[in-house]
């Protein structure tokens, strides 16, 4: 029998937790051993976060039910974004991005031609909450739980505590086997080969033939030992830091996530059970630190308390290889794109599920795929176009951060495609299909 691949995860948060689970799952044969190490010394990001549907895959997959796992994370369902105040010169000033789901199959074409008709001249209806189920759920505050026998699939994501569903993720693979080391890494020792031979850690050397990096922005493995290259998308993302402040739960939580554009970014609102998580994502180049944890407070009426505000820094960008040598990068090591559509988990999970389909096809080989790399790649492209088209679209002019952004002529070949398709009123729905892109988001979202 062939020696157990053994898979190191460095660092856990939910990233490496949900990797360890996957895997866990996926190869419980004993094909793979899984060792994650942390450590409890180190805190991790951990704000109200939103999802997409993805995750909902995630947890049924695994079988984790709702009533399980939701209590323990302060988890409320989520099935729209709501965008205030983004396009007051569009005369909408609120317009939601709900979720589609199989019930929207005729409806979601009507909404896509009285769009085009609009564009036209016509005075028709284009909010979604008039097509799409999910839409109508948000506008009446409606949960997207369904009966036994209902013949459609629903569509709906999350909101959620990230730091209590890392432990929650923790405790459930442990549980599955999976062996957690309570350790500081202090050094990566490579081959003569250059990958990665071991850990060098305050409880002893980890030893293992794959790696995965989930260190966060510090990215020890893959960007620091193994010297890839990050690849910033600041040229086409200005925002570069956020302020969090949390205030009391909503008395009756809203199934969407708020995302009201202030004068240098937007605030999101994340409704969670036990409180309502908030946050200003801003450029530092258009605002200072105090200036805005300012604004944030006066948005929302916070201005005399004394809870403490968190400032953090962001790293937009990704690497220039996500699966190089032995390790691949997962989460913020491998790259981020600010939490506009929530796609953060989206990414991380789409990965984990690449890799371990990619890893298993090759036999366990831990050498590079390339078409991994590719993959990884088009999807963090693909994501900040569609973050991009938000600021480039805004009709704001109280700033100079919303003219700057609306001026930023530093866009892909996809993304000005798809604006030209857009503005010269052709079908937008036959742009998304030549590109090939609808996997990302079809042209409904759009």
């Amino acid at each position: 029998m062939n020696k157990p691949i053994h898979i190191v995860i460095a660092g856990g948060g939910t990233a490496g937790w949900m990797a360890a689970n996957y895997f866990a799952h996926k190869w419980s044969s004993g094909k793979v051993n899984i060792t994650l190490v942390e450590s409890s010394d180190i805190g991790i990001i951990g704000v109200g976060e939103g999802s997409t549907p993805t995750l909902k895959r995630f947890f049924d997959e695994l079988n984790i039910p709702e009533n399980d796992w939701m209590p323990k994370c302060n988890a409320t369902y989520k099935v729209s974004i709501q965008f205030n105040n983004w396009s007051p010169g569009s005369g909408i000033n609120q317009y939601r991005h709900p979720f589609i789901s199989q019930t929207d199959t005729f409806t979601q074409r009507a909404f896509e031609v009285n769009c085009r008709t609009r564009r036209l001249g016509l005075d028709t209806h284009v909010k979604p909450e008039d097509f799409l189920i999910n839409g109508m759920l948000a506008k009446q505050n409606k949960a997207p739980l369904t009966p036994d026998n209902f013949p459609f699939r629903m569509e709906y994501g999350y909101h959620f505590d990230s730091a209590l569903l890392g432990n929650y993720l923790r405790e459930l693979a442990i549980g599955k086997g999976v062996t957690h080391v309570n350790a500081i890494i202090s050094d990566v020792v490579l081959h003569p080969s250059g990958d990665i031979s071991h850990l060098v850690t305050d409880k002893g050397i980890i030893e293992g033939d794959f790696f995965l990096d989930c260190t966060g922005f510090s990215s020890t493995l893959l960007q620091q030992a193994l010297g890839v290259k990050f690849n910033s998308y600041s040229e086409n993302l200005f925002n570069d830091s956020a302020v969090v402040l949390p205030t009391q739960a909503q008395k009756n939580i809203k199934v969407e996530t708020q995302s009201t554009a202030l004068s240098s970014g937007w605030c999101w609102t994340i409704p969670l059970q036990n409180r309502t998580g908030n946050g200003y994502v801003y450029s530092t180049a258009h605002l200072s630190k105090d200036q805005a944890e300012e604004e944030l407070r006066r948005h929302l009426g916070f201005e005399s308390t004394d809870v403490e505000a968190r400032h953090l820094k962001m790293k937009v960008g990704q690497v220039g290889q996500h699966w190089h040598k032995n390790c691949l990068a997962l989460g913020l090591s491998q790259g981020f794109i600010e939490p506009l559509e929530a796609t953060a988990l989206h990414l991380v999970q789409i990965c984990i599920e690449y890799f371990s389909d990619t890893f298993e096809k090759n036999g366990f080989s831990t050498k590079p795929c390339s078409n991994y790399n590719s993959f990884a790649r088009e999807r963090f492209d693909r994501v900040r176009d569609y973050i991009v088209a938000h600021y480039k679209l805004n009709t704001r002019e109280d700033s100079d951060y919303w003219h700057d952004n609306r001026e930023n002529m530093v866009m892909s070949d996809s993304l000005n495609s798809i604006l030209s398709a857009w503005f010269s009123r052709q079908d937008l729905a036959s742009e998304i299909k030549r590109q090939n892109i609808g996997m990302h988001w079809d042209s409904v979202s759009w």
